[in-house]
């Protein structure tokens, strides 16, 4: 099968290269040159695990191409996704303006039948808006689907592989036929298509991210609690955990959640629903709740310096909102960053992956190390935002007799708290 995707971000060069992993000759396109022929020698411009190795091997062997032309390669092509951004506006509405405005041009474009895929994460009658402004524009035959992407940063190829779930909205029997057999590959194992209505297939992906949103914001109130009442959420995780009904996944309490989805995503639903006169009152918690949360462990590092900060060297590990990803869209580090620079204090950060992003934010405003200890150097208090990998089992000897304060502020609760206390530190987490 042809497939084209408009829009080489995380979602389109995801989807484009795993389409072309199982066979399909799939073309990408995006209005920026630079990125194309950038994609064209092999470069990949996103951070993700997994995904080079498939890039590389699909570009060489013909089945992975890129464009800037959107018309030679929707002339080639019998499936559209449309892969491109829905940013937020001042009141929280998704912007539609890419979408709408591809779709414009599709309309002048498509010369017979095509499938046309809607990635994005848009709002409920967005799909409709599509296929009128396509229909504007042509007489030829086509057809609109809603198709979610439910790809989580740092795991997103294997999400894509082996999705938990394919959900599509469509209203054409024809479109079906065509989804089934585009999707075949990826459901061997038996697991599902779900199909349904265009509006419940846009709805089920901000349905989806607002709940988990709401399921990490639950276990930090929680862990809130726990430090009020002297309980240890470590302990009450595990007891929730272990009811089924409940289950063990985005129960780890922290310093909020980031990312290009859920803030945008929770955000986007409680508008819709204030467009239909409904309150979302939860999801109204849920934000502010968060907001509060990604900065929970500044007034403590702050209070341990006698509120003065200025002129303190404070060693920042993780930038990224999440392990295994070079974004930082809402990431509690940034944040945290904020405050500190405008309380005088000086930064030294370390992210595997992250830190050419945080260069582009505050240029030499902070100083970036090349490894975890050394941004811990000669440090007052080392601040833990993102739970990489290879922060977990540190050399704890080697850090203590770098930092000044043996004081660590651990937003992710990487360590027992009693093996802290017993090697010296100060150690301070969320929760317990």
């Amino acid at each position: 099968m042809k497939v084209a995707v408009v829009g080489t971000g995380y979602v389109g060069l995801v989807t484009g290269t795993c389409l072309a992993e199982t066979g399909n000759h799939v073309i990408c396109v995006d209005i920026d040159a630079k990125k194309v022929e950038k994609m064209k020698n092999g470069q990949v411009p996103i951070y993700e695990p997994g995904l080079e190795l498939l890039f590389e091997r699909n570009i060489a062997q013909g089945r992975l191409s890129f464009t800037t032309d959107l018309k030679s390669a929707v002339d080639e092509c019998q499936y559209i996704f449309l892969a491109l951004p829905t940013p937020p506006g001042e009141d929280g509405s998704a912007d539609l303006s890419y979408i709408l405005g591809v779709a414009n041009e599709l309309g002048k474009i498509i010369s017979d039948y095509k499938v046309i895929i809607d990635k994005s994460t848009v709002p409920v009658g967005t799909a409709e808006k599509v296929q009128s402004a396509i229909a504007a524009n042509t007489n030829c035959e086509f057809d609109v689907v809603s198709n979610p992407e439910f790809l989580r940063e740092g795991f997103a190829v294997d999400d894509f592989m082996k999705p938990d779930r394919v959900v599509v909205g469509l209203s054409s029997d024809k479109a079906k036929r065509h989804m089934d057999e585009l999707y075949k590959p990826f459901v061997r194992q038996g697991n599902p298509i779900i199909y349904m209505d265009e509006k419940s297939a846009e709805l089920t992906k901000y349905a989806a991210n607002s709940f988990l949103a709401t399921k990490i914001t639950f276990m930090n109130e929680i862990a809130n609690i726990c430090e009020k009442v002297g309980a240890n959420v470590d302990q009450v995780r595990m007891g929730m955990g272990s009811d089924t009904r409940i289950g063990k996944r985005f129960l780890f309490p922290g310093i909020g959640y980031g990312g290009s989805c859920f803030p945008k995503d929770v955000q986007a639903l409680v508008k819709s629903s204030n467009e239909v006169d409904y309150n979302f009152e939860i999801l109204d918690a849920v934000m502010e709740v968060n907001q509060t949360q990604k900065t929970k462990l500044f007034p403590r590092l702050k209070s341990f310096f006698n509120d003065d900060l200025k002129g303190k060297k404070i060693a920042i590990w993780g930038l990224a909102f999440k392990p295994n990803t070079d974004d930082i869209r809402e990431a509690p580090a940034l944040y945290n960053i904020d405050l500190l620079l405008e309380a005088g204090a000086r930064i030294t950060a370390f992210d595997p992956e992250a830190m050419e992003n945080v260069k582009e934010l505050y240029q030499d405003k902070i100083t970036y190390a090349s490894n975890q200890y050394e941004a811990t150097e000669d440090c007052d208090a080392l601040l833990i935002c993102t739970e990489w990998q290879v922060f977990r089992t540190p050399d704890f000897n080697l850090l203590a007799s770098k930092i000044n304060s043996k004081a660590v502020f651990d937003g992710r609760n990487l360590y027992n708290k009693e093996d802290m206390t017993d090697r010296g530190f100060k150690y301070f987490s969320i929760g317990r």
